[in-house]
């Protein structure tokens, strides 16, 4: 598998559709942005928690060890605690964080932020690790 970097991840179709963006890749966390617009709105004309969880979980395959180093990993479970709800307009961080990377799985927080920096959902992930990279 090629390693990921900040412009092939933005080039997949689903955050080009949702608007989302990489933004950064660390050594062991990853951040993602986007605005909340109409594409994303609910029956009640917020942010649609779709587009939350799709956030938390995309950008827990973007610290340095797992896609950008060639690293092929599948979400296996996604623990999403919405605390606020997304208003039209709001700029949305999602910052996640590897906490634990072994042979089998790989264990990353999120936390998503407005842009006031007031705390909107907090999750973890875990993700299989199908492929190690190749040497």
């Amino acid at each position: 598998m090629k390693p990921a970097t900040i412009e092939s991840a933005n080039q997949i179709g689903m955050l080009q559709t949702l608007g989302i963006t990489l933004t950064e890749i660390g050594d062991d966390y990853a951040v993602m942005e986007v605005t909340v617009d109409a594409r994303h709105s609910n029956y009640f004309g917020g942010g649609h928690g779709g587009l939350l969880a799709t956030l938390a979980d995309t950008v827990c395959f973007f610290p340095k060890p797992l896609l950008p180093a060639g690293r092929l990993v599948t979400t296996v479970n996604l623990n999403v605690n919405y605390l606020k709800a997304a208003k039209m307009g709001d700029h949305l961080t999602a910052r996640s964080h590897l906490v634990h990377l072994g042979k089998r799985t790989a264990s990353l927080t999120v936390r998503i932020t407005d842009g006031r920096d007031r705390l909107l959902v907090h999750g973890t992930a875990t993700l299989a690790v199908l492929k190690q990279p190749e040497a």
